[in-house]
C-alpha cells in the first residue's frame, strides 16, 4: 500500500516529576499508549513515571497487554493500577505474540488517538506528543519513529543486527512496495479509525505490527515518519530470536500470496522441504559413512526426519498451539502415524498415475502434493486441533 511521507525534525521535551491528572477526568483518554509486554516487572514501573513526565495536560492511558509473564510483570501493573488510574492491564492466557497483543489493545481502547511502543524502555516516549500533534494538529493518520534518517540512530547495535533489520527493511519495501523509510519499526502512533478500517484484513502474525496495518489500511495513509534514537535496554532480556525471523518472513508470505494459499500451509510445506534434506542428509550418512544397509539408513532418515519435521512445525507452523511436556510426545506419535498413513498414500497415488500415464515426474509430483496435503489436514486436526473458546 503506497504512502505519503514527511519528516521533521527531532524535537525535545522537559521532563518534570509532577503527575499531572487529566483536566476532564470524567472524559475518556486522548491517547492511548499500548505496551506488549513479557518479562518486564523492572521496566513497567520507571516506564509510566517516564509517560507521567512527558504526557502533562494529555489525557492519556497506558494499556499493558501482558503475555502471562512468569516475571511477576501482572502483578507489578495491578500494583501501579491501584493507585494510577492511567494505568491498565489486560492478561493474556495460552497465547502469544507481539503483534496480535498490540491489536488486542488497540482495539480495547476508546482513545481516537493510540500510540504503540515497547515496555523495555528503548522507544523514547518524549516523541509521543511529536507525534500526537502530527495528528491531531496536522492531519496525518500515521506518525512512525524511524532510525533510518537524518537524527535517528539503532543505537548500540552489532553489525549482525544492523544488517539484519536493513534487510528485512528492504525485503518489505520491495515485495510490499512501501516508502516508509524504517517499516520495521516498533514505535508508532496511529488515527483509531486506521486500525478500525484495517482489523480485518490483519494477519497479526509476529512482532512486525506496523507493516501488517500499512499493508492491510484499505485507503493511502498520510504519514509522518520522526527520526529517534534507538535506546539501551535498562533491565530484561530481549524478545528477538530465530522464530521472529521466521514469522516475518510468514508475513510478507501472507502480504503478498496469502489470498490464494494459507500461510500455514506454506509454513508447514517449507518445514517439509527443509525435511527432505534432513532426509536424504541421514541417508547418506548412513549409506556413505557408517556403510549401512540401505533398509537401515532408509528406516533411520524416515523416523529422524519425521521428528525433525514435528519440532519445527511445533516452533514455527503451530507456535500459538505449541505443545509441551507429554503432550509434546503424544502429538509426535500422532503425527508420526498421520505422516505413515500420507506416505503410503504418496506411493499410492504415484504408483497409479504412473501405470496409467507413464510419466515419472509428473507421477512423483502428484503423489508428493496428495501426501503433503493429507499431512497438513490430518495434523491441523489431531495433532495441533483449534483450540476450543469458553
Amino acid at each position: 500500500m503506497p504512502a505519503i511521507l514527511a519528516s521533521i525534525p527531532q524535537s525535545a521535551f522537559t521532563m518534570s516529576s509532577n503527575h499531572e491528572q487529566p483536566k476532564n477526568p470524567e472524559q475518556g483518554p486522548t491517547l492511548a499508549v499500548v505496551i506488549p509486554t513479557f518479562n518486564e516487572s523492572l521496566n513497567v514501573g520507571v516506564l509510566v513515571e517516564r509517560l507521567h513526565n512527558t504526557l502533562q495536560g494529555v489525557s492519556w492511558e497506558a494499556v499493558f497487554v501482558d503475555d502471562d509473564s512468569p516475571d511477576g510483570t501482572v502483578q507489578r501493573l495491578r500494583e501501579l493500577a491501584a493507585t494510577d488510574s492511567h494505568v491498565r492491564c489486560i492478561r493474556r492466557v495460552g497465547r502469544r505474540g507481539l503483534s496480535s497483543a498490540c491489536v488486542e489493545g488497540m482495539l480495547s481502547t476508546s482513545a481516537p488517538f493510540i500510540a504503540v511502543m515497547d515496555a523495555d524502555l528503548q522507544h523514547d516516549e518524549t516523541l509521543l506528543p511529536t507525534m500526537l500533534a502530527a495528528l491531531r494538529d496536522e492531519s496525518y493518520d500515521l506518525a512512525i519513529g524511524t532510525r533510518y534518517m537524518e537524527g535517528g540512530s539503532v543505537g548500540d547495535w552489532d553489525d549482525s543486527r544492523r544488517n539484519t533489520s536493513l534487510f528485512a527493511t528492504t525485503l518489505s519495501q520491495r515485495l510490499l512496495g512501501l516508502t516508509i523509510k524504517d517499516p520495521m519499526s516498533g514505535f508508532f502512533m496511529l488515527r483509531r479509525q486506521v486500525i478500525e478500517d484495517a482489523v480485518y484484513k490483519l494477519s497479526s502474525m509476529g512482532f512486525k505490527i506496523l507493516v501488517d496495518v500499512v499493508v492491510s489500511s484499505p485507503k493511502t495513509l498520510r504519514i509522518k515518519e520522526i527520526p529517534f534514537r534507538f535506546g539501551l535496554r535498562v533491565a530484561g532480556e530481549s524478545k528477538l530470536d530465530n522464530r521472529v525471523a521466521w514469522d516475518y518472513l510468514m508475513l510478507l508470505a501472507d502480504k503478498t500470496v496469502g489470498r490464494y494459499i494459507p500461510v500455514q500451509f506454506l509454513s508447514f510445506a517449507s518445514v517439509g522441504a527443509v525435511g527432505v534434506l534432513v532426509h536424504l542428509s541421514i541417508l547418506w550418512t548412513g549409506m556413505a559413512l557408517l556403510a549401512l544397509p540401505f533398509v537401515v539408513s532408509q528406516t533411520s532418515a524416515v523416523l529422524i526426519s519425521m521428528v525433525f519435521n514435528f519440532f519445527l512445525n511445533n516452533a514455527l507452523t503451530y507456535r500459538d498451539k505449541q505443545l509441551h511436556g507429554w503432550a509434546w510426545w503424544g502429538g509426535l506419535v500422532k503425527f508420526m502415524l498421520a505422516c505413515g498413513i500420507g506416505a503410503a498414500s504418496n506411493v499410492g497415488v504415484a504408483s497409479y498415475i504412473y501405470s496409467d500415464w507413464g510419466y515419472w515426474l509428473f507421477s512423483g509430483l502428484a503423489g508428493i502434493l496428495v501426501g503433503l496435503m493429507w499431512n497438513y489436514v490430518t495434523t491441523s486436526l489431531f495433532v495441533w486441533p483449534q483450540k476450543r473458546k469458553g
